[in-house]
């Protein structure tokens, strides 16, 4: 029997421009280079519990000649990110259903306090969030499922789980967690009725 669903956050329950497609439209900053600078920022911030992540862009923005204060930089970064209304229908559904909701997704502080203020679903909807920067481990280490499975008492045959990203689901698969490519909320849907949720 099915206890909880485990969703990612980006691309899955929320959506948004790619960055690096608005930081080039609006600075100027290659996609390619501001995507290297990502990748290396946020290996270091995802996993750190560090409360200031934008210490790790101020040597590119000035590299850049970007000149953004850090709230001014993660209000930019953040802006344009958006709800999947159908997939909160869908996690509606389930928490009528006593089923529990938990978000497992490798990000860091500022981001995920943003969206926990933005987004009133986080409260109202969802039981439990493992954040890599909080947990330690990013979805690519089966640690950060484990973790998940230990602290709630569960069986992988107990969980489904939801991701946007095919490394992140055979991981999950490998512990006997039935883990789904995340394509849309119909899709979703039609896997929750499957397993009879």
């Amino acid at each position: 029997m099915i206890k909880v669903v485990i969703f990612d956050l980006d691309g899955v329950l929320i959506y948004g421009r790619f960055m690096s497609d608005r930081f080039e439209e609006r600075f100027g900053v290659p996609k390619e280079e501001f995507l290297l600078a990502l990748k290396q920022v946020t290996s270091k911030a995802k996993l750190s519990k560090a409360d200031n992540s934008f210490v790790y862009w101020q040597s590119y923005l000035e590299k850049w000649k970007v000149n953004l204060t850090k709230d001014d930089f993660f209000n930019f970064w953040f802006g344009d990110e958006k709800v999947s209304i159908g997939m909160i229908e869908l996690i509606k559904n389930l928490k009528k259903k006593d089923v529990r909701i938990f978000i497992l997704s490798d990000n860091f502080k500022e981001r995920t306090d943003h969206l926990e203020q933005k987004f009133t679903f986080f409260n109202q909807f969802i039981d439990k969030t493992y954040y890599s920067w909080k947990v330690g481990f990013l979805k690519s280490d089966p640690r950060a499922f484990q973790k998940v499975l230990s602290d709630n008492d569960l069986k992988p045959e107990e969980c489904l789980y939801f991701d946007d990203d095919q490394e992140n689901v055979d991981v999950a698969d490998r512990l006997g967690i039935k883990s789904f490519l995340f394509k849309e909320a119909k899709q979703v849907k039609r896997i929750l009725e499957e397993n009879n949720l």
